[in-house]
């Protein structure tokens, strides 16, 4: 008798809604946006982390950055189930203070419709 393999359910993780949004941001991205993901999540080995922190890298920055016209936009990229960490919701203060805009999207429905919110998307999707 064969086994069954448990069955997935189809739900998106991080990654998979940062490739989408890296490939929308390829197609319909304002001319003169300049867009970014900051590959910061994940474990790292201490020494690793002690590297990282010690040339600047700060944990809690946004997935995604945009630039436009001399405005800096933040992205947290979260799944439906995801939450933002207290480093992150402290970090986004800090940016807020300092003049960024951001934002945090659960799904890529809310991701695609907050960049297009913030003109960083134009066009519409296929």
């Amino acid at each position: 008798m064969m086994r069954r393999r448990p069955q997935r359910r189809c739900q998106a993780n991080e990654q998979d809604i940062q490739r989408t949004v890296i490939r929308h941001l390829a197609w319909r991205a304002h001319p003169d946006a300049f867009c970014f993901h900051v590959p910061l999540g994940g474990y790292r080995k201490p020494i690793e982390a002690a590297i990282l922190k010690s040339i600047g890298t700060i944990a809690g920055i946004p997935d995604l950055i945009c630039i436009l016209y001399g405005r800096v936009y933040c992205l947290e990229i979260k799944t439906e189930r995801g939450r933002v960490s207290d480093v992150q919701h402290v970090v986004h203060e800090r940016l807020r203070r300092a003049g960024a805009e951001v934002a945090v999207a659960f799904n890529l429905n809310e991701v695609l419709a907050q960049l297009a919110a913030w003109g960083i998307l134009v066009g519409r999707s296929q």
